[in-house]
């Protein structure tokens, strides 16, 4: 968007996206804005590639369990420490359970990459992932989905963060130079 035109983004330190019109600006005083409903991980989305999404895998797995193919107990095999990860690390989303239906899914996400070093195999918050994509080239995440009831996991999606997918290259953090 740009400065010319009748609005104005701005977005504000906590991740909240604030509408404010120029003409409010101009005057010196700013109105109360009016909360937007934007995204609140543009950073990741900005340097965001390579995306995998396994949902027609994971369409295929349910089928055959619900055709009787595969047993309950070869999908609900979650590890104790993915589950762990999720019960610490991980983020509710909206859908349930596809196999007991009682809880609904927690998302992980690990991140995985050469400049990671330690930190490699980690599973890391969502809120995380936009401040390591301006500190680090390339890694890759790996998002899980996981059933804290019955062991329920899949692996839902897999995508590249970092500085290397910005448009000029040179993406570092202003803080880092601070």
């Amino acid at each position: 968007m740009a400065l010319t035109e009748s609005r104005l983004m701005l977005i504000i330190r906590s991740g909240q996206h604030h509408s404010v019109t120029l003409s409010q600006q101009v005057r010196g005083h700013v109105a109360q804005p009016a909360v937007s409903t934007w995204p609140r991980t543009l950073v990741v989305v900005r340097t965001r590639r390579a995306v995998v999404d396994y949902a027609l895998q994971r369409r295929a797995l349910l089928a055959d369990l619900y055709a009787g193919r595969t047993s309950v107990m070869d999908v609900c095999d979650a590890h104790p420490y993915l589950q762990r990860a999720a019960k610490y690390h991980g983020e509710a989303s909206e859908v349930a359970c596809p196999v007991c239906r009682k809880e609904r899914l927690t998302h992980v996400n690990y991140v995985y990459g050469d400049e990671l070093k330690a930190a490699s195999g980690q599973a890391k918050s969502t809120i995380e992932l936009p401040r390591m994509a301006m500190d680090y080239g390339e890694f890759t995440v790996y998002v899980v989905e996981v059933c804290r009831t019955c062991g329920w996991n899949y692996l839902s999606m897999s995508f590249q963060l970092g500085r290397d997918g910005l448009a000029d290259g040179t993406g570092q953090r202003e803080a880092a130079h601070e």
